[in-house]
């Protein structure tokens, strides 16, 4: 259930990386309860999380991402979620929104059953036991539906013992960062992680924007480089990667 409510300027210093609640454990061992897979997740999104540059480079060979002795502990969460980077999600597409997530109108009708939505038939396909949930950007021309959707969306995967987490989202092609705010606000209400991304690409040339100020710049997966790091795409698979190591390590105690 819901708690209170969050001060709606207080997102902006939330941490990138969240820290995993009692909640959390809670959803995930009733996930296990119900033969959810505990080195399986899902994306589910837009664009920015169907694309081939979201999180595939740590399935691919030959090995072309580059963690350097920073970030080297991370590839043990790379070795525990192998085959969930690569795989395309039939809950991340492009142009979709929080309502395309819930209806079966955009579901892949070669792979999902009659009136299954994206997100449902995802979750049948791939039994996660955490999905990355990133949408927002086509959601602001219906600012005022997202949070009914929003809510619907994390309250589903909830249900299915599914660690829902949220990501903010680097644009604020809204104006007054309004979707942010809510999402914030949900993550801390439900008690579930917030994946700050905007805070990540604050310090980035451009805030990490290209010049539509919606897509992010494009860079390689060399994490010990300091010219590709002034990109925003190896950032968001960094901290993506970062997200998920919290949650293995959390999880598994």
């Amino acid at each position: 259930a819901p708690t209170a409510t969050l001060a709606p300027d207080a997102w902006v210093q939330m941490p990138a990386i969240p820290s995993v609640s009692d909640t959390v454990r809670t959803i995930y061992a009733r996930g296990q309860e119900l033969g959810r897979d505990p080195h399986r997740f899902s994306k589910a999104g837009d664009c920015e999380s169907s694309t081939d540059w979201y999180l595939e480079v740590f399935d691919r060979k030959p090995v072309t991402y580059r963690l350097g002795e920073q970030y080297e502990y991370l590839q043990t969460t790379i070795d525990y979620y192998a085959g969930s980077f690569l795989r395309k999600s039939v809950a991340a597409r492009r142009g979709a929104n929080t309502s395309s997530l819930l209806t079966s109108l955009w579901a892949d009708p070669t792979q999902c059953e009659a009136g299954e939505s994206m997100l449902a038939c995802e979750y049948r396909l791939q039994n996660p036991s955490v999905a990355l949930i990133a949408v927002g950007s086509n959601d602001v021309f219906g600012v005022d539906d997202f949070e009914g959707q929003m809510r619907a969306i994390i309250e589903f995967t909830i249900s299915q013992g599914i660690v829902p987490v949220l990501s903010t989202k680097a644009d604020n092609a809204e104006g007054d960062h309004s979707i942010n705010v809510i999402l914030a606000r949900l993550a801390y209400e439900y008690d579930i992680p917030l994946w700050n991304f905007w805070l990540v690409v604050q310090p980035l040339p451009n805030h990490g924007l290209q010049a539509d100020r919606v897509h992010l710049t494009f860079g390689g997966n060399i994490f010990d480089d300091p010219f590709r790091m002034e990109k925003a795409w190896p950032w968001r698979n960094l901290t993506a990667l970062q997200v998920l190591d919290a949650l293995r390590v959390a999880l598994k105690k």
